[in-house]
């Protein structure tokens, strides 16, 4: 049977339906967080302190989202099974959303609020996209390249509506109606994943494994009576392919050792960024934006870029002999990620000499962002599953969303200790990335990639061994 007369099974609407209500309600809070902290929680905060006050928290925040999927993978592969730790943790991101709504005045309240979403968002993170390829069987593997291109669609779709429609609702209601409408679409998002609960594949939690990733690691330190180093320890106690899959994710965690960088200039999209956009000129052909909405390029571009790189620029290349591989690309996102805080560095050089630019300005530099993302962050996905072993594969989701946290973790240590601020912010942060794209690139010479697939001849999805294919960079 071909792929077009396959149908996407039954529970697929409901998934589908789902991420884009809940990537709304995530996009709609997190996209408003940095300017209601500067213009209503830190209000009376010294104006010295109050702009790297409010992108303390604002970082701070996302590391937590980041951090939180170390405890709901294990949650769900160890106790309750990917459904119930989606739905579970959903009514605590509910319960999130409702703290900012209610209690948006009460600075403790709204941090509580913000810990529970932390909690709930990243606690189904490494839960959701597996569960999407839970629903296909051997007969349908064919649709899940197109149902995960409708899952990444309506992930930007509602990252999209929320940027654009958000920021507009804090500036003409206030809070409580700008963090309520998210917190109606995280309600509407559960209320949908429930109602496709008859139909969902449900595979059992496996229990803990005494061969994962920490369980060699930990042998290896702890075995000091077993001659012949680290590994050798590791293996007394572990299978071999245990104790080589455990090296295998520390390569890969070698080369992810500058990807913090990335999400540290990134996630500032959403705080130094909008925080710029406050100062330029925000009259548009005729509307007035809020200067949160320009967020809402991103998705926006992602929609457009992401088809136009994946069937234009790499076969482009590819047919002019160009091997554009993983570890490159990943290199080039890095110096673009830096290129654009150097462009929008220019742009707050102008607004220091006494010009008020047009917001959209900022347009350029979101572009070159934008590419950057689509470089290193779906890149990053992508190398991280083919050099990991079977065994291993969530080990290593577990540590790219490590490198998000750090990034965001660095941030915040530089917005508390405000050592840079104005132009020289920018430049500091460019000159950081385009260090890291240069330790990234002699980190790359030295890795051999080692393609991890299931053997061609191995006999349906039960079959586990991998196959390694060494190849240069």
């Amino acid at each position: 049977m071909t792929v077009a007369a396959l149908r996407f099974p039954p529970q697929a609407k409901f998934i589908i339906g789902n991420e884009a209500a809940e990537r709304f309600s995530f996009y709609g809070m997190r996209n408003i967080l940095t300017v209601f902290l500067f213009e209503y929680l830190f209000r009376h905060h010294p104006d010295a302190t109050r702009s790297d006050d409010a992108q303390a928290v604002f970082h701070l925040f996302v590391m937590g989202v980041y951090l939180f999927p170390l405890l709901g993978g294990p949650l769900a592969d160890w106790v309750l099974g990917r459904y119930h730790t989606i739905l579970w943790l959903s009514l605590v991101y509910v319960a999130g959303h409702a703290c900012l709504a209610l209690l948006e005045g009460s600075t403790a309240g709204f941090y509580t609020g913000l810990v529970l979403i932390a909690l709930g968002s990243g606690g189904i993170k490494p839960c959701v996209s597996a569960f999407v390829g839970d629903q296909f069987t051997e007969a349908t593997r064919s649709l899940i390249p197109r149902m995960y291109g409708w899952f990444y669609w309506s992930i930007n779709l509602g990252s999209f509506l929320a940027s654009a429609s958000i920021p507009k609702l804090l500036k003409l209601y206030g809070p409580q109606v700008a963090f309520g409408l998210p917190g109606v679409l995280m309600a509407v998002a559960t209320l949908i994943f429930w109602a496709g609960r008859r139909y969902y594949v449900r595979v059992p939690p496996r229990g803990r494994d005494p061969h994962g990733f920490l369980a060699v690691v930990a042998t290896g330190f702890r075995r000091k009576d077993v001659p012949g180093g680290f590994w050798a320890r590791a293996a007394s106690e572990h299978p071999p392919e245990a104790a080589e899959g455990a090296r295998a994710v520390l390569r890969v965690v070698a080369v992810f050792s500058m990807v913090p960088f990335f999400w540290a200039c990134f996630d500032q999209k959403a705080s130094l960024w909008v925080l710029q956009a406050r100062s330029l000129d925000l009259h548009v052909f005729g509307v007035t934006l809020e200067a949160s909405q320009l967020q809402a390029t991103n998705p926006f571009l992602i929609l457009i870029l992401v088809p136009l790189t994946i069937y234009g620029l790499y076969p482009w290349l590819e047919r002019r002999g160009i091997r554009f591989t993983p570890l490159r690309r990943i290199g080039t996102g890095l110096v673009l990620t830096a290129t654009s805080f150097v462009l929008i560095a220019i742009l707050q050089r102008a607004l220091e000499s006494g010009a008020k630019p047009s917001v959209l300005w900022q347009v350029g530099p979101y572009l070159v962002l934008t590419l950057a993302e689509i470089l290193v962050s779906t890149t990053g996905l992508e190398f991280a599953y083919t050099q990991a072993p079977l065994s291993m594969k969530s080990t290593i989701m577990a540590f790219w969303f490590l490198a998000n946290a750090a990034g965001n973790l660095v941030v915040f240590a530089a917005k508390k200790l405000g050592l840079v601020h104005g132009t020289g912010e920018f430049l500091f942060w460019a000159g950081l990335t385009y260090l890291a794209a240069i330790v990234f690139a002699l980190i790359a010479r030295r890795y051999v990639v080692r393609d991890q697939y299931l053997p061609s001849t191995a006999a349906g999805p039960a079959a586990r061994a991998t196959s390694p294919v060494a190849r240069t960079a």
